[in-house]
């Protein structure tokens, strides 16, 4: 069994019924969108589990070896993303390991949301397509799709009918606006539910994407 990432929780209801796990970026950690759930306006009858968990601390090659926390080690800032598939791979086991927690808790995978934020964002993509669990969604913001010439078609999928939101900003220099609708035309191409939506914003999270975000989660819980 492998040892949970700890994480920060917020809970809306002392008997939560659904979950979000949320990834957050590199070098960030799990406080960084704890303060978004008073914002997001949940409805009140909704009884969610945020998790935020903590990234290892790992070095990351372009922050010239500096450790931080990341969820995977990036060679290079190049349109390709070279990344640490080992490490990925690693991180996809640690997060599905908080989904399990979540399920053993009692709560369905089919109320739980998988999100992420740009690295976190990565995991969550890798996650939800190749784990075993069918869940209600998967948020991605700001952020890209590795080895998508490995992509499963949504026919061969347990996610194929989870809706994907991605999130994206079109001032974006960090993760080029280039990366999100490359990955929303390769999901669409392998038959994946995919809503995409830009705002004018750089690497950042913004008031009208929260409100949005807002929306899709309460209808995903509904």
């Amino acid at each position: 069994m492998t040892n949970l990432l700890p994480s920060v929780l917020v809970e809306t209801s002392e008997q939560p019924d659904a979950a979000v796990i949320w990834l957050h970026g590199l070098g960030s950690d799990g406080h960084d969108f704890e303060s978004l759930v008073p914002a997001l306006t949940l409805k009140p009858e909704l009884q969610v589990r945020f998790v935020f968990p903590h990234a290892p601390v790992r070095p990351v090659t372009i922050n010239g070896g500096m450790e931080m926390r990341a969820w995977y080690d990036i060679y290079e800032m190049s349109i390709d993303r070279k990344v640490d598939m080992v490490n990925i791979d690693e991180s996809c086991e640690q997060v599905e390991a908080l989904i399990v927690d979540q399920i053993n808790q009692g709560i369905a995978p089919e109320r739980i949301v998988l999100a992420g934020f740009s690295q976190g964002g990565v995991i969550a993509y890798q996650l939800a397509l190749r784990t075993k669990y069918a869940l209600a969604g998967v948020l991605a913001l700001s952020t890209y799709l590795v080895n998508k010439h490995t992509l499963p078609s949504a026919a061969d999928c347990v996610n194929g009918k989870a809706p994907i939101l991605i999130h994206h900003g079109s001032q974006d220099p960090v993760v080029v606006p280039s990366l999100a609708t490359q990955a929303r035309e390769a999901l669409l191409a392998q038959g994946f539910q995919v809503e995409y939506q830009s705002y004018d914003m750089p690497h950042s999270v913004c008031p009208d994407q929260v409100v949005d975000i807002s929306n899709w989660l309460n209808a995903r819980f509904a």
